[in-house]
């Protein structure tokens, strides 16, 4: 036979508790590494923040599909640092990435757009602070189809060799600066004609002026088909500053560029043929290499064998494997520069045809740069161009510090709720210690569990959520507790009390959590970054406090009202409230009296 409305037993209700906290634990210490420690985030343990604020050619909003596009293939490139707990996240035209670890640094280049191309250089390469040769520079007209091959530069090191001990930059060819005659810049009339002279296009509403003025000024100096523009370009170029062409130059132009370290200008034919030109035959690998980064299948950074630092090494695709023979034995003694997002990384001189589908960059890459690098090349190119707008590094020790400020404040938060609920509720106040006792037990190994199963991290945000969630607890019992001071008033006994109270507080805690929690899940969606952690624990919490109330509070208490010891009024907390419903009955029973006798 079913008990009455409200009455349970309370056994049954605590043995299922009991039971869940056993399989929590069971899966926490016999699942995963055994280890019962939740994952930190970043501001807990230390690691790396970057922002990454996209842009378009043209200056215009970046669209929805290139931002999630860019976004899964920055996902992909962190997964390959194989780092566990980061997470890339969209904030508008941001992207938010967060490397928890000490080995998180690798993050600062991951937003990097990774375009490679192989460009044939054109003339000699310059120092950056020089002025180009005009003889040269005139000369450096884009090859067409059946021009005559370009000047090559001096042969100072071989594609895919170390480079030898001169005193050129390392995967450069050696300017041959006694071969070019000192020369001042052009005068005025060099300059381009206004027909050359680049022009900003009427901008829609949504596309940023300044960007596509500054991309489109670039473009047409520095990617014109007019030698005098060209060299006009060379002569203006200041690799000192930003480039608006990084992962904007067109494939189909010629280019003129520095080098990563900014020490030296070059001059470099187009990767494709102009997409007019239709006499350059399809096998004519002379001036064009064709070959991207869409032609490479993997690349893996080594140890130089040749030398001191590291190498990337590249496996072509079949079909860039071809491309890359191809245009090797077209261009012995010529060199060839390796473009990562417009700047030459690498421009060796070609010694003989390589084949096998393999090649390498060389430079003066450090182990971290030569890694960064060719996971960026593996992993493939993103559709947009990302600006770093912040890159934060957090250190492990500011990490446990945060920490323990935030244990700190939820330490003080729950001793004043215990000092409030011992002095007002007495009995019932140990109730509701134990009963927050045990919910932080079960969000523990929650929180251990959703770490393996989902990578939920736990950083200063999500403990935020853990105090709040402390009131919202406590809120709950109290709600409870003061109709069953209600129901003490009127007269009930405590045992009498309990299953009234409860059936008429249930409904009101089972409001108030759902009020909560659907705030919480509101604040999950629309939020990002470590607000979202706020909003998971606090929804989590308030689930949590439900199983609570239902499976321990409310059978402890019903336990308490059956026990003599425990149900003195003075004990439990309730005497004032029996002493009020007495007083209360007096003056009612005397007021009745009275009127009866008047």
């Amino acid at each position: 036979m079913a008990p009455p409305a409200g009455q349970i037993r309370p056994a049954k209700y605590l043995a299922s508790f009991v039971l869940i906290v056993v399989a929590l634990y069971a899966l926490v210490f016999l699942t995963g590494n055994g280890s019962a420690k939740p994952k930190l985030g970043i501001d807990l343990q230390g690691g790396t923040l970057v922002t990454l604020t996209a842009r378009q050619e043209d200056g215009a909003q970046p669209s929805e599909e290139a931002l999630n596009r860019a976004r899964d293939l920055i996902e992909v490139r962190v997964n390959g640092l194989g780092v566990s707990g980061a997470e890339v996240v969209r904030d508008g035209n941001n992207l938010v990435i967060t490397v928890p670890g000490a080995d998180s640094e690798g993050a600062k280049g991951l937003g990097q757009t990774a375009r490679l191309a192989f460009r044939k250089v054109i003339g000699q390469p310059v120092p950056a602070g020089a002025a180009p040769n005009p003889t040269e520079t005139s000369s450096s007209t884009p090859p067409s189809s059946g021009a005559s091959t370009p000047p090559s530069a001096p042969p100072s090191q071989s594609a895919g060799q170390a480079p030898p001990s001169s005193g050129a930059p390392q995967g450069r060819p050696a300017p041959n600066l006694a071969a070019q005659p000192s020369s001042t810049p052009p005068s005025s009339s060099a300059a381009p004609s206004s027909s050359a002279a680049p022009t900003t296009p009427s901008a829609p509403s949504n596309v940023d002026p300044k960007v596509a003025k500054e991309i489109q000024e670039a473009k047409a100096l520095r990617q014109s088909t007019d030698p005098q523009v060209l060299q006009q370009a060379a002569l203006m170029l200041d690799c000192t500053k930003a480039d608006p062409l990084r992962g904007n130059d067109d494939l189909d132009k010629p280019l003129v560029t520095c080098d990563e370290k900014g020490e030296f200008k070059y001059t470099l034919a187009p990767v494709n043929p102009p997409k007019e030109d239709t006499q350059t035959k399809a096998d004519d690998f002379s001036n064009y290499s064709r070959l991207t980064g869409e032609d490479i299948s993997n690349a893996a950074a080594n140890a130089n064998p040749n030398g001191t630092g590291y190498v990337v090494n590249l496996d072509f695709k079949s079909e860039g494997g071809t491309k890359w023979g191809s245009f090797t034995a077209a261009n012995v003694q010529q060199a060839v520069a390796v473009v990562l997002d417009g700047e030459v990384m690498s421009a060796p001189t070609i010694q003989s045809a390589i084949s096998g589908g393999s090649t390498e960059i060389s430079g003066k890459f450090t182990l971290k740069e030569a890694t960064n690098l060719a996971n960026t090349l593996k992993y493939g190119a993103l559709p947009l161009s990302f600006d770093s707008s912040e890159a934060q590094t957090v250190s492990p020790t500011l990490g446990l510090q945060s920490l323990k400020a935030g244990l700190i404040a939820g330490g003080i938060g729950l001793a004043l709720v215990f000092v409030y609920c011992l002095f007002y509720y007495r009995l019932l106040g140990i109730l509701t210690i134990l009963s927050l006792a045990l919910s932080a037990v079960v969000i523990y190994a929650v929180l251990v569990l959703l770490g393996r199963v989902i990578g939920f991290t736990l950083d200063l945000a999500g403990i935020a959520g853990f105090i709040v969630a402390i009131g919202i607890t406590a809120d709950s019992f109290i709600v409870f507790f003061e109709r069953l001071k209600d129901e003490v008033r009127e007269g009930r006994s405590f045992r009498s009390a309990v299953p009234r109270a409860w059936v008429r507080s249930r409904r009101t805690i089972l409001s108030a959590d759902a009020v909560s929690f659907i705030a919480a899940a509101v604040l999950y969606v629309i939020a990002v970054g470590q607000v979202k952690g706020f909003a998971f624990t606090l929804g989590m919490s308030t689930v949590l406090d439900l199983v609570v109330v239902f499976l321990v509070t409310h059978p402890l208490v019903a336990m308490a009202s059956k026990s003599k010891f425990l149900s003195n009024p003075s004990l439990s907390g309730l005497g004032g409230a029996a002493r009020e419903g007495a007083a209360h009955r007096a003056a009612t029973t005397g007021k009745t009296t009275a009127v009866k006798e008047a």
